[in-house]
């Protein structure tokens, strides 16, 4: 069964606060990644084939002193080359610590039980921003007999690191640089917009903010930090009544999975659904030759096969809609029709061809 959302009216008057629907531009989260070196593990690291595993632990006993033959192949198990990446938050300052996510990169069995060397983190231009360390947390489970049957629970080659990692040096942002502060709208709408420009005029004053497009707004904010965080903080504060959203309906084709929003209407419409179902059933029989005469047979055994087709084009169904028909009767219309999800989906998107659905069709 689907659930239905707030009414057209209601979601058309829905008021949000101004930082619910909108991103500040230069305040964003920043990407950083490095490549490290797990160890600890109990016989379940890389295998020998994984050579710059077994590169990277000589070049690391290198920088100890430990000197090794280049001839000589150490010979780990207990070892994993892993990717190690993190999100850095907008505005994070030096020292701050952010969680990681280590993934194996060889053909290790498992990261359980494993700590994570010290593992520099780089930034899109190739700079260190943060330096990772500490023991993985992982939530999968394996096992494996002699006999070489296995069983595992979850994924057992990524895990994490709850605050793994110290930020060293400050991601730039010039959200202090520029006269101005953009807004960025998440849902762009020309109504919203205009809201929100309103909204900020009426607060501050005429001319403090401007709608560029349907999608952005440029609002003038002092240059002074601490007046621009006290500027920040009233905006925060603002509710904006948003501009009417087209509702959608969103399937997931690999899951089945089927969400409609709240007023997802058709117009007048008929609709057809049934079932083709081809069933073919073979059965072997056997042909005896007939009996011996004077010790000498007069044939051959030979299997021979009865194939039966049958042709089932199910139960069809027809309905109509009527014109604005809401979401309770289609949801009740296609219940009662007993299709699966799959069959859902090929009707909405059916529907959508037609031009009979008022909504965004949406696949994930």
């Amino acid at each position: 069964m689907l659930a239905t959302g707030p009414s057209v009216a209601q979601e058309s008057a829905q008021t949000r606060y101004l930082m619910d629907i909108v991103d500040v531009q230069g305040i964003r989260g920043n990407q950083l990644v490095g490549y490290g070196l797990v160890v600890g593990l109990n016989g379940t690291g890389d295998r020998t084939q994984v050579k710059f595993t077994s590169q990277s632990v000589v070049n690391m006993l290198k920088q100890f002193g430990v000197q090794l033959d280049d001839r000589i192949d150490p010979k780990l198990k207990n070892v994993a080359a892993v990717a190690v990446h993190a999100t850095v938050p907008a505005l994070t300052s030096p020292g701050q610590t952010i969680d990681i996510t280590v993934s194996s990169l060889g053909d290790a069995k498992s990261l359980r039980g494993g700590s994570l060397l010290m593992t520099p983190l780089k930034g899109v231009d190739g700079e260190i921003y943060a330096v990772g360390q500490g023991n993985l947390v992982v939530g999968g489970v394996s096992a494996q007999g002699r006999n070489g049957t296995s069983i595992s629970v979850n994924i057992t080659t990524v895990g994490k690191i709850p605050n793994g990692a110290i930020l060293e040096a400050e991601i730039p942002s010039n959200f202090h640089n520029k006269d101005h502060i953009i807004l960025n709208l998440r849902a762009p709408s020309f109504k919203t917009a205009r809201n929100i420009e309103r909204a900020i005029n009426d607060l501050f004053g005429p001319n403090v903010a401007q709608a560029d497009s349907k999608g952005k707004v440029l609002v003038r904010a002092p240059k002074s930090h601490r007046e621009r965080i006290t500027f920040m903080s009233m905006l925060e504060e603002l509710q904006i009544l948003q501009g009417r959203k087209p509702p959608r309906v969103v399937f997931n084709s690999r899951t089945g999975t089927v969400v409609m929003g709240g007023g997802v209407v058709v117009r007048k419409a008929a609709v057809s659904h049934g079932n083709l179902t081809v069933s073919i059933i073979e059965k072997p029989q056997v042909s005896q030759p007939n009996s011996a005469i004077y010790g000498v047979a007069q044939g051959r055994t030979v299997v021979t096969t009865d194939s039966q087709v049958s042709l089932d084009t199910g139960s069809g169904h027809m309905f109509v809609w009527e014109e604005g028909v809401a979401l309770e009767e289609i949801v009740r219309a296609i219940n009662s029709l007993g299709a699966s999800p799959m069959d859902l989906m090929s009707i909405l998107q059916a529907l959508d061809e037609a031009g009979s659905l008022e909504a965004e069709l949406v696949v994930i």
